[in-house]
């Protein structure tokens, strides 16, 4: 009797990898259309007159959209598409977020100086740490109150969408911060050129307007509509300070990884709780000392520091972009590819959060975001008025 073959004893399970990857394709192949046709109507709502009127992004539309259908008749489609849903959050998010490097270049910082780079800085900075101190004041979860200090200190929805995999939030975490970012971003849109004639009597110029507005305002197509209702002049200056806080994206990224790493903020709402008196105490390699944090595997877990590779490569793209090596037609089309994954990635993680969820966040997320656009408006004008020399 012949000797049976290596391949009758594979598993029945066994398949090549070319089958394999036609099976993910159709698992996830309905949560991408589906993701997929949110980030077009949300792009085709963003270009409307009276939409682009309210500096409403594609990705704050289908952020919306998602939660929309997420809390109508998405749970009757999330078994066939939940994971091509998972898919947009996670891969195409770090996807976009790397071509996202293409809307900046080296050249951009030269043109606004080292004083409105420093501006920026000072602002990202302040701005972030007041969000963390006055979160813990408000008693808000460490989790929702970093994603509120990154979208309002940095570049709206696009950072919160950033900082969610370095924290692993849930999406209805990341749905409340951008909910935030729209409110308060839409009100400095229309709010700044209410204050432009105040600040001109001061012999603030168009210039300095320009910095100020993006070096404070949320969104990019918020600072574009606060900048245009003054000048061209004064939004091509708010634009250019706006995409240095966006390249600062990167170094916050990886900062952000070395702390959550040292002191778990992937895993809980506040501070660590005390371990039971038996649990020995874990001092992890490289990390401040840990007294009491509870078992030795969840202090592992806080010590392993996650390199964001997609922050990265948002740095590395941005130093290719400010070189002359891209046609612009090619660029083009990345662009556009950039805003369709992002808005996928959006949708998803709107389609993923529960209504039930943000209400139960309740009031206090919003009074932070509140507290943060104050400093923007007012601490921010301080600090352009100091760093930029206005009226001088």
């Amino acid at each position: 009797m012949p000797e049976p073959t290596r391949h009758e004893h594979l598993p029945a399970s066994a398949s090549s990898p070319s089958s394999t990857r036609m099976h993910t394709l159709r698992q996830r192949a309905p949560g991408l259309a589906l993701t997929f046709a949110l980030a077009l109507a949300a792009a085709w709502l963003a270009q409307q007159p009276w939409v682009a009127r309210w500096g409403l992004s594609a990705l704050t539309l289908a952020i919306v959209g998602g939660i929309v259908l997420g809390n109508t008749v998405y749970p009757t489609l999330q078994g066939p598409c939940g994971t091509g849903v998972d898919y947009a959050k996670q891969r195409l998010l770090r996807l976009g977020i790397i071509l996202f490097g293409l809307r900046i270049t080296l050249q951009q910082i030269v043109q606004v100086g080292w004083a409105g780079v420093l501006i920026d800085v000072v602002m990202l900075s302040s701005t972030f740490g007041l969000a963390v101190f006055a979160g813990r004041w408000l008693r808000i979860d460490g989790q929702t109150a970093i994603l509120i200090g990154a979208g309002s200190s940095i570049c709206g929805a696009a950072a919160v969408l950033a900082t969610e995999p370095v924290l692993q939030a849930r999406g209805d975490k990341v749905a409340v911060a951008v909910a935030t970012v729209m409110v308060f971003g839409t009100l400095g849109m229309f709010g700044y050129p209410l204050l432009h004639p105040w600040l001109a009597s001061l012999g603030v110029s168009d210039t300095a307007y320009g910095v100020y507005v993006g070096s404070t305002v949320h969104e990019v197509a918020q600072v574009v509509g606060a900048g245009r209702a003054v000048s061209e002049w004064a939004a091509g200056q708010a634009v250019i300070t706006k995409m240095i806080r966006v390249m600062l994206l990167a170094p916050f990224l990886l900062t952000l990884s070395f702390a959550v790493a040292r002191r778990g903020v992937r895993a809980g709402a506040h501070a660590p709780t005390a371990a039971p008196a038996a649990a020995a105490p874990t001092v992890a390699p490289m990390a401040a000392p840990i007294t009491a944090t509870g078992p030795a595997a969840d202090a592992s877990a806080r010590s392993r520091i996650v390199i964001p590779w997609f922050a990265l490569g948002f740095v590395l793209v941005a130093l290719l972009n400010s070189l002359p090596l891209l046609p612009a037609a090619p660029k083009s089309a990345l662009l556009a590819l950039d805003n369709l994954l992002l808005a996928m990635a959006m949708g998803a993680l709107g389609l993923s959060t529960h209504a039930s969820a943000i209400r139960r966040a309740g009031s206090r997320p919003l009074a932070l975001a509140a507290l943060l656009f104050v400093w923007l408006v007012l601490g921010g004008g301080l600090v352009n008025a100091l760093l930029g020399h206005w009226g001088r």
